[in-house]
């Protein structure tokens, strides 16, 4: 279509058209100005700002965190990886799973599916280790395992995508493969937790401190991503999600809250393990999955398929506060001291080692110093 003066107009927009008088193949419809350079919520200032501020949030937490770790017993679990099998175990193997079933059950349509693979295939996120401060869970082991779980993602995350999502979306392997993101999501983590874990080995009162800040610091974080997630959103977005979605964005937690609880009973771990193997597994890297789903898939698709790792984190949140809140009013105080005597019985191997040393010492006699040092040798048979 042409103006009078010849030329074409500023916004124009093929939609269908039929019999009906309604927009057809070919039928020009006109944009308003505003519309057409309206840019997508995710390639806001907001949304920018949003990801610089949820970084730095990020790396003020792992800090923290960081200052929690106790290198003695840190050791203790690197000597016996029970924690990277089980991170290994639950997130590349239930997980993933789990997710191409839900999708499966509930017919997804292959935009939401693969949004829901990619979430199941993430590795664990910061969020459980938090929630494992919170419930006095075992921090080494909860660290041991994110680590553990994002180095395993360079290699597991991409092979779960090419085999569950095959059923949705033939794209290739390379695409899929994001070895730059999971190396920065890496590097934000480490970084961060060595540097705590080497204040916390040199200056133990600020470790103290920075414990402190850092947990205001995240709560803080979550308050601010959930109110500006809404604003970024809208409703309108929101009411455009089909109710299965949602259902499976309530139900993948759950569930995986479920299975490393479950897990942990049967390898037999302290309560304290439990509850940070639990906490583990039904946590998931959200931000590593919306920046996979902006790096790997197209972006007229990616505004459906940003929601869903938006509303795990949401549903797991929320779900992991009601944990610890039960945790808090009817567990802490029973649960606690359970744990303080499984660490005495089990888990102190150099105190056990010098009770041994000291049985050891006195099956060959006692010393005594009553103004005059004298040896007893016990009886011995020949």
């Amino acid at each position: 279509m042409v103006t009078p003066d010849g030329q074409m107009p500023s916004a124009v927009a093929l939609s269908p058209c039929f019999a009906d008088g309604g927009p057809g193949p070919g039928s020009p419809t006109f944009a308003s100005p505003e519309a057409a350079h309206e840019p997508p919520f995710w390639d806001t200032p907001l949304n920018h700002g949003l990801n610089v501020f949820v970084g730095a949030a990020l790396c003020i937490t792992m800090l923290g965190l960081g200052c929690t770790v106790d290198v003695n017993h840190f050791g203790a679990h690197v000597r016996r990886p029970v924690g990277a099998l089980l991170a290994a175990l639950c997130q590349f193997g239930f997980l993933p799973l789990l997710a191409f079933l839900l999708a499966l059950v509930f017919s997804l349509d292959g935009v939401a599916a693969v949004a829901v693979l990619l979430c199941g295939c993430c590795p664990g996120g910061n969020l459980s280790n938090l929630m494992s401060l919170l419930v006095d869970g075992d921090m080494n082991l909860s660290i041991i395992m994110t680590i553990s779980s994002t180095l395993l993602a360079l290699v597991l995350m991409p092979l779960c995508l090419w085999i569950y999502s095959r059923a949705w979306i033939n794209t290739p392997l390379v695409q899929l493969l994001p070895i730059g993101t999971v190396t920065l999501t890496l590097c934000s983590t480490l970084i961060p937790i060595g540097l705590g874990v080497f204040i916390r080995y040199k200056y133990n009162r600020v470790a103290d401190y920075i414990v402190k800040v850092s947990l205001w610091s995240l709560l803080m974080t979550l308050v601010v991503l959930f109110i500006l997630t809404g604003t970024m959103l809208g409703p309108e977005l929101l009411a455009s999600i089909s109710a299965a979605v949602y259902v499976v964005a309530i139900i993948m937690p759950l569930a995986g809250y479920a299975s490393g609880y479950g897990l942990a009973t049967l390898f037999h771990l302290p309560p304290n393990c439990k509850r940070t193997v639990c906490l583990e597994t039904g946590s998931q890297n959200v931000q590593l999955c919306t920046a996979v789903l902006k790096l790997a898939f197209p972006p007229q698709y990616i505004g459906s398929m940003y929601m869903f790792p938006l509303l795990y984190a949401l549903f797991q949140s929320a779900e992991a506060g009601i944990f610890v809140l039960i945790y808090k009013i009817y567990g802490s105080g029973t649960l606690h001291k359970q744990d303080l005597l499984d660490e005495d019985e089990d888990t102190d191997i150099s105190y056990k080692k010098l009770k041994e040393e000291e049985m050891a010492d006195t099956s060959y006699g006692t010393v005594k110093t009553d103004n005059l040092i004298m040896m007893e040798t016990t009886q011995t048979s020949l």
